[in-house]
């Protein structure tokens, strides 16, 4: 789903950006919405990555972010409007169904690997989507999947992208029967 062709942005504004331009989610939300939405993976995957290091509560996190992170800046650079709402919606979930979205994902790993493996960040990105995957079927499969295809872009380069398209891919098949 993701495009190999399509150049690894500069930053995570550029990363956002390039989301916009490509999502076709929900039809019946307005660009500014779309955008919210966006920057609430991005900060999910970073509250996420943050639980798993510091053993700290989803509420505390979920309070951090909406006292201290939202309308602050990412790399320097002005973090738009989150859709907080949908932001919490997932971390609490995801904290409330790891036990069935962490089989999901281990089922898609190499045999052997146990998901602790993973880079945290991976590990939060793949979480992130396997909720929307399984959680959020309002949303389609090729937004949610090129989401975090970029998002791991983002962060790392085409190797981790093109792990989380694959892994992701599998788990959509696996979950939207």
């Amino acid at each position: 789903m993701s495009d190999a062709a399509t150049p690894k942005p500069t930053s995570l504004k550029a990363v956002i950006d390039q989301l916009n331009a490509n999502e076709s989610d929900a039809k019946a939300l307005s660009n500014k919405e779309k955008r919210a939405r966006t920057v609430a993976r991005l900060v999910l995957v970073q509250a996420l990555y943050q639980l798993d290091i510091t053993g700290a509560g989803v509420e505390t996190v979920i309070k951090e972010f909406s006292d201290y992170r939202f309308d602050g800046d990412l790399d320097g650079e002005p973090l738009a409007a989150a859709d907080e709402a949908f932001f919490a919606e997932g971390a609490r979930t995801i904290v409330k169904e790891q036990s069935a979205i962490d089989p999901l994902i281990i089922n898609r790993l190499a045999s052997g690997w146990r998901i602790e493996r993973l880079d945290p960040t991976v590990r939060a990105i793949l979480r992130a989507g396997t909720w929307e995957l399984k959680f959020r079927t309002d949303i389609g499969l090729q937004v949610i999947i090129n989401e975090y295809v970029e998002i791991a872009r983002a962060f790392y380069g085409e190797t981790e992208a093109r792990f989380v398209n694959a892994a992701l891919d599998g788990i959509a098949a696996d979950v939207r029967k």
